[in-house]
């Protein structure tokens, strides 16, 4: 992808459809559009993934929550839901097996009772998992839990009972599916800010007039169709195509927390079914580190980026600490993380934890743009279908949806051993390889080539990560990375993981930008200063 390139295209081009938002529903769509024949758009105001679609709790599951609400309540829509997660779970693991896989996790219980009641559960919970070869739920004795959560207090445990959902690295699996959609034809920016629409003499949108926030111009995209796929931020775009309408976002603000990998010292993640507000919270490996959450409050503002108050972290530990030999203090926090959940309300009444994940098609027939409202990851690609289904039947097209099969950038050949003969063929060392297969799959020898012209290239940016110097230049030339925070948030992941260790890469990040980029001194130290003060201000407020 090479965003001067699309930025031309945008200019120049007329297109099918114009997709506003580059998050996991947006970029779902993209591909979706451009598989069935059309001419596709896709720009979002930041990077790819940079706001919700980054800042999930990295599952790809059912919902086990929703699953138990259902059974309570007789709730059908609940259960649908759950019956959809679970269908799209085993189409997103073999989509991208580079950035999604299986994981265990274990729910610690206190009697056998407790045991019974979630066996049963997450039994149902199986009979829903069809056509996928993910292991079985199964009630584990005392001592197979602390085999494989040495951490937990064995004076409370009684048992565990384990079951099966998926990780990814969500920000990656997002921009891989923009890296396929681009590569099928698809024009892709980023930093493109809407600035309003243009109509035709029905009233009908048929371009977007847009701001490049790289370099303050302004242009209009020309479009047959537009797709509004902005999340928490729909409703800012439909009131822009039609100021009548009535707001449909709820958005609620869910806080994840980062603690040492040591926390828990187990590959599995932990299922907390019982918490202070009713929701259940995850304990979830990743990156070498342990993320808890998440919290579920109303947002009432959105442009503010979403961050972690005292209380929340607190609450966070408070739930995870009874089921710990050795209690966690709030100090030893790394990181973390905050995101906005679009929910979908027509009832100001209910709280946001019991408004449903479920999205859907909203088509204003006085201004024509079509709107893509609610849902969660692990349904994006039938969220995607059912979008361009309405599209087909606008356009009076008769196209199949392909997605479904559709192998994402890096999956192609994948080879999870691949790893040895990166170490083989470039020299690097074990846990870089296995972190480039992890994050490029297929294409990480892409990353390798990038170090025989330059040695330097193979240096890590920090000495306790894999991660290394050339991946800042393969991001730049090969994934659209405008800012040192696109590459250390979203392409690597090191700000959700380790604050501190970020802010020590970022110099060397930067330097690697600014020679590529062309950057004077003067926009070198401009980029360093404003993300390193967000990072000192994160790091002073955890104390």
């Amino acid at each position: 992808m090479n965003r001067n390139t699309s930025l031309e295209k945008l200019k120049r081009e007329e297109f099918d459809i114009c997709i506003i938002g580059a998050g996991a529903s947006g970029a779902g769509c993209a591909l979706d559009a451009v598989l069935r024949g059309y001419k596709v758009a896709i720009i979002d105001r930041k990077d790819f993934a940079s706001e919700t679609s980054s800042r999930s709790t990295k599952l790809i599951h059912g919902g086990v929550r929703y699953l138990e609400q259902a059974v309570k309540k007789l709730d059908f829509a609940q259960l649908k839901q759950v019956k959809h997660g679970l269908e799209e779970r085993h189409i997103v693991l073999n989509n991208a097996p580079h950035l999604a896989r299986p994981l265990a996790l274990l729910t610690p219980v206190n009697s056998w009772i407790e045991g019974l009641y979630y066996k049963i559960g997450l039994q149902i919970y199986d009979t829903f998992a069809t056509k996928d070869s993910l292991p079985k739920s199964k009630w584990l004795s005392k001592k197979e839990v602390l085999e494989k959560m040495p951490s937990l207090d064995r004076k409370t445990l009684h048992s565990g009972v384990l079951y099966y959902d998926g990780q990814l690295d969500d920000a990656r699996y997002c921009l891989a599916l923009v890296q396929s959609a681009s590569e099928a034809g698809a024009v892709a920016a980023n930093y493109i800010e809407v600035n309003g629409f243009e109509k035709d003499e029905k009233g009908k949108v048929n371009a977007v007039t847009v701001s490049d926030i790289q370099s303050g111009n302004t242009f209009t995209i020309k479009s047959r169709m537009i797709i509004n796929c902005t999340g928490p931020f729909s409703d800012k775009i439909r009131l822009a195509a039609n100021p009548k309408l009535p707001e449909r976002i709820r958005p609620s603000k869910g806080v994840h927390v980062v603690l040492p990998y040591e926390t828990l010292n187990s590959e599995y993640a932990m299922l907390i079914p019982k918490t202070s507000d009713g929701r259940v919270v995850f304990a979830i490996p990743f990156e070498g580190a342990m993320i808890i959450g998440t919290t579920d409050t109303e947002c009432r503002d959105i442009n503010a980026e979403p961050t972690l108050n005292q209380k929340e972290k607190q609450y966070l530990v408070d739930t995870l600490n009874p089921y710990l030999a050795r209690k966690i203090d709030i100090s030893k926090l790394k990181a973390g993380f905050g995101g906005l959940r679009p929910l979908l309300s027509a009832d100001p009444s209910k709280s946001t934890k019991s408004l449903l994940r479920d999205h859907e098609i909203e088509m204003d027939r006085h201004s024509g743009l079509i709107s893509l409202l609610g849902g969660k990851w692990t349904t994006y690609r039938l969220m995607a279908k059912d979008t361009i289904d309405v599209a087909d039947e606008i356009f009076k097209k008769e196209n199949s949806c392909v997605t479904d099969q559709y192998v994402l950038a890096g999956g192609e050949n994948y080879n999870p051993g691949l790893w040895k003969q990166l170490q083989t063929e470039f020299g690097f060392e074990e846990d870089i390889c296995r972190h480039l297969v992890r994050k490029y799959g297929s294409r990480a020898t892409r990353i390798g080539a990038l170090t025989l012209n330059d040695p330097a290239l193979k240096q890590r940016l920090s000495a306790q990560y894999p991660y290394i110097k050339a991946e800042v230049m393969y991001g730049i030339q090969h994934e659209m990375v405008v800012t040192p925070r696109d590459f250390l948030a979203r392409r690597i992941r090191l700000e959700i993981t380790d604050w501190k260790e970020t802010l020590h890469c970022l110099p060397v990040v930067a330097e690697l930008m600014a020679q590529s980029l062309g950057w004077n001194e003067e926009e070198k130290q401009k980029q360093v200063a404003s993300y390193s003060a967000e990072l000192k201000k994160y790091i002073s407020d955890a104390g």
